[in-house]
C-alpha cells in the first residue's frame, strides 16, 4: 500500500505539474482531481510518505547526475588524460592516471600540494595531468602563464611549487626573479608567458573544465570518479585504488 501511495504521489505531482491536454492526455481532468486528492489525504494520515517522495526524487536526481558525469568523462576521455604537451607528474606511464584541475592562486589547491607530493610518492604507478586553469583573475593568470612557460625550459613542478609556496602578489619583477633563483631563463620565460602557445593551452583546458563542469578548483579526475574541492591524500589514493581494481585507469 506504501508503494502504491508513493507511486500516486508521484502521479499527483505530474498531475499538478504539467497542463491538461485535449487528446492523449494520461488522466482526465477527473482523474487529476482525484489522484491530487488521494495525495493530499495520503499526506494527512501519514507525512512520512511525502518526505519518502522526496528523497526518493533525490536519489533520482543524483542517479541521473552521476550518469551525465560518466558520460562527460568517457565522452572527454582523450582530451583529459592524453592531450599532447599536457605537463605530467609522477610516472609517464604509469598504469592509473589523475587528472587535477587547478588554480595557482587558490587556497585550496595550494593546500593539497603536500598531499599530491606525498601520493606520488607512495604510489610509484601513478602519473599525474595537471589542467591550468586561472579562474581567479589577473593574478592567477600570470602565475599560470609563468608556470606554463616554465615547461617550455622542463621547470613546470619547480616554478609551480614556487609561486604555489608563495603568498605574495605576483608581477614581473617576481617572475623574473624567481626565474632566476630556479636557474631558468628570465627572459625567455617572460617572452613564452605572451606566447600564442601559452595562450592556446590555457584556453584548451578552461574549454575542457566547461565542457566537465568544473565550477571551483581543485577538481580531480580519477577513472570514472570526479573528485571536488581540497580532500586528503587518502581519499584521492582510495579513488586510484577503485581505478585501478576496474580497470578505469585512464
Amino acid at each position: 500500500m506504501r508503494r502504491i501511495l508513493l507511486c500516486l504521489i508521484f502521479s499527483g505531482l505530474l498531475a499538478t505539474s504539467l497542463p491538461a491536454r485535449a487528446e492523449g492526455s494520461a488522466f482526465t481532468p477527473e482523474q487529476r482531481a482525484e489522484i491530487v486528492q488521494v495525495v493530499r489525504d495520503a499526506m494527512k494520515a501519514d507525512p512520512s510518505i511525502l518526505r519518502e517522495a522526496v528523497v526518493a526524487l533525490q536519489a533520482k536526481d543524483r542517479a541521473q547526475d552521476e550518469a551525465d558525469t560518466r558520460t562527460r568523462v568517457a565522452t572527454h576521455h582523450q582530451a583529459l588524460t592524453a592531450t599532447a604537451g599536457d605537463p605530467v607528474a609522477g610516472n609517464p606511464d604509469g598504469d592509473v592516471t589523475l587528472v587535477e584541475f587547478y588554480d595557482p592562486r587558490c587556497p585550496y589547491c595550494r593546500k593539497m600540494l603536500p598531499a599530491i607530493a606525498a601520493l606520488l610518492k607512495a604510489d610509484p604507478k601513478l602519473r599525474v595531468v595537471y589542467k591550468d586553469i586561472p579562474v581567479l583573475g589577473p593574478a592567477s593568470v600570470m602565475e599560470t602563464r609563468a608556470i606554463l612557460a616554465a615547461a617550455k625550459q622542463g621547470a613546470y613542478e619547480r616554478m609551480q611549487m614556487a609561486l604555489m609556496t608563495n603568498p605574495a602578489q605576483p608581477d614581473t619583477a617576481m617572475i623574473r626573479a624567481t626565474a632566476r633563483t630556479l636557474g631558468l631563463d628570465a627572459g625567455k620565460l617572460v617572452a613564452d608567458m605572451e606566447s600564442a602557445a601559452t595562450t592556446a593551452k590555457i584556453e584548451a583546458n578552461l574549454s575542457l573544465a566547461k565542457d566537465l563542469k568544473v565550477d571551483g578548483t581543485p577538481v580531480w579526475f580519477v577513472g570514472e570518479a570526479v573528485i571536488p574541492g581540497a580532500v586528503d591524500q587518502a581519499s584521492l589514493a582510495a579513488a586510484v585504488a577503485e581505478a585501478r581494481r576496474g580497470g578505469k585507469a585512464g
